[in-house]
Parts: C-alpha cells; structure tokens; sequence
C-alpha cells in the first residue's frame, strides 16, 4: 500500500481490487449496486496525481460488472496520517450526492487505521438515501498502543 500511496505503483491497484472483491463475494452480504470511494483530501490528490482510493473503487467496480461514482465529498480538511486516535476520530467529514434508489453502496478506502473515515462516508451516504452502505478497506494499519495508554 505505500508503494501505492507514496510511489506511483499503481500496478499495484489490480492485486489489491482481487482481494477485496474477493471478500465482498464471500461475506454473505447483498449484491453491490455502486461502488463508491472515501475520497482522500484535495492537496493529497494535487500532489500524488491521483486518488489512490478512487483508483481501487474502480477496478473493484470493474470486477463486480457494477458502476463506479462518485458520491462522496471530502468536507473536512488535511489528512488523517498522523493524527492519534482521538484526533481521527471526528475529524473526517463528508457530503453525499443523493442516492435515488434503493441502493447498497460499496465505499473503497485505502487504509483502514480507526475506521473512522469509512464510518464518516457509511453515514453521509444513509443520510442521502442509501438502502445498505458497505466499507471495505485494501489494507489495514496493525494495533499499536496509544500514547495515552488507549489501544489503536
């Protein structure tokens, strides 16, 4: 996922898109509609080139034979890296465009830390209509403790 994120390996996309969708078949869940991403923030973009979550959303979507669009907007500003638990916590928001029809969502994300970015894109997409909204994340960072004694 860093080579991804931080090194241009975007042949990395189809080996990461496999994996998820090979979860999303098996989880016993309804069948996708849409896929969707957790957009990243707007200078991250401007300086890499390109959404490395959007990238994942659609060769996932590709795989499923469903769409891929964009509903989701990033409204909270700067990234989440680095940021302690409580800081992420919170500190992501997001809008959605209007989801008309009784739709599960599928909502990409690169890395899943506290889960509160997808939990942020799972809400603003119920709140604009979604049947089902569903995260799934390509990679997730290990537990470690918190420096306030709290696990992450």
């Amino acid at each position: 996922m860093l080579g991804l994120k931080y090194a241009n390996a975007r042949h990395l996309v189809a080996p990461f898109a496999e994996r998820i969708v090979a979860q999303v078949l098996t989880d016993g869940r309804p069948p996708v509609d849409v896929v969707t991403w957790a957009p990243t923030s707007a200078a991250r973009v401007r300086s890499r080139g390109y959404d490395q979550a959007e990238l994942l959303a659609r060769a996932v979507a590709r795989r499923l034979g469903v769409p891929c669009r964009r509903l989701l907007r990033r409204r909270s500003r700067g990234a989440q890296t680095g940021r302690s638990r409580g800081e992420r916590l919170g500190a992501v928001r997001f809008s959605a465009r209007r989801v008309h029809w009784r739709a599960h969502v599928l909502v990409v994300d690169d890395v899943l830390t506290t889960g509160a970015t997808l939990q942020a894109a799972i809400d603003a997409l119920r709140g604009a209509g979604a049947h089902l909204a569903t995260g799934v994340a390509a990679a997730a960072t290990p537990r470690r403790p918190d420096p306030a004694g709290q696990r992450r």
